[in-house]
């Protein structure tokens, strides 16, 4: 086919996760009510982070950015997804597509690295209680979590504007509910060999960084657990973790599943999975896992409760 026959791509049609229309309502509901979760959970734990002066530590400091991250996320693929399940055709414009993978990325990086320095925290909290006020300062946090949010920005902009370039022609139909890149390179007529290379290169340099600071420090916490005495001190020192190793376990698991692979052994129906779990269910499952598994989370929720019933 020559040059002339083809058609420069202006907009994308998004199959999303199903194409019959009652599954659809079903799937729209159910979502609906994971997102609202999700956007009364992380503000709510924000909200609760800054009105209990016991939680203004580095450690909820640190979760009240995780919490922002976690619904700006969920809130830049979510939106899109239930109102395509309301249409019969789900579509999305080049810029629009975009500027919602730009999002993505930088939330979504941004979320890994402060899972990482969350991780670090902990340690030099067990490890070092007596260097924790120097080490930890809100000069130290403040750097750590600004870090953590140029190096998601870079991380995306590389891949968005290497994105941009390619050439889509013909194809515009994207086997996913949102703008995933490993789909997007798939209807590109351009050579893709770059994105992919950039694709493996960044995801598994970040994600092993990142992956390997958690390891690290919970090596060195596991050590600092067992050279206390009392069975009493140890499980204060695991309980302070243990909601932090949750959402690490599910964050790292469900991500490293999906992206640090070439795209040529790329299933679609696995990302489409996955991508639920990272943009809908850890957003949601981070504030129940904080709370539910946290005694002073607990402890300051059920402050506020009685606090507005006071004053009811």
């Amino acid at each position: 086919m020559t040059e002339k026959n083809y058609t420069v791509v202006t907009q994308f049609i998004l199959l999303g996760l199903t194409d019959h229309a009652d599954l659809k309502v079903v799937l729209f509901v159910l979502f609906l009510v994971i997102y609202a979760i999700t956007l009364l959970g992380n503000p709510s734990m924000i909200i609760l982070i800054r009105i209990t002066p016991k939680l203004h530590t580095p450690m909820y400091f640190f979760l009240s950015c995780l919490s922002f991250v976690d619904a700006c996320y969920a809130s830049s693929i979510a939106p899109k997804m239930l109102i395509n399940f309301l249409v019969v055709k789900g579509t999305i414009s080049l810029s629009a597509c975009m500027v919602q993978h730009l999002c993505f990325g930088v939330f979504i990086t941004t979320g890994g690295f402060l899972l990482s320095v969350m991780a670090y925290d902990c340690y030099v909290a067990i490890a070092n209680p007596l260097l924790y006020g120097v080490a930890m300062s809100k000069r130290q946090c403040a750097g750590l979590v600004i870090g953590s949010r140029i190096c998601g920005t870079v991380n995306s902009l590389v891949h968005t504007v290497s994105l941009s370039r390619l050439s889509f022609c013909r194809l515009n139909v994207v086997s996913h509910f949102f703008c995933d890149i490993p789909s997007l390179l798939k209807l590109s007529c351009s050579d893709t060999t770059v994105n992919e290379l950039l694709l493996l290169t960044f995801s598994g340099i970040i994600a092993m960084a990142t992956f390997l600071v958690v390891m690290v420090s919970y090596m060195f916490i596991v050590l600092a657990i067992l050279r206390i005495h009392s069975a009493a001190g140890r499980w204060k020192a695991f309980s302070t973790c243990a909601s932090h190793l949750t959402a690490v376990t599910i964050f790292y698991g469900t991500l490293s599943f999906s992206y640090i692979q070439p795209s040529s052994q790329y299933s679609v129906e696995q990302g489409k999975v996955v991508s639920v779990f990272c943009t809908l269910i850890i957003p949601m499952l981070n504030p129940l896992i904080y709370s539910l598994r946290n005694k002073e989370v607990k402890e300051a929720v059920k402050r506020a409760l009685e606090m507005k019933r006071f004053h009811c």
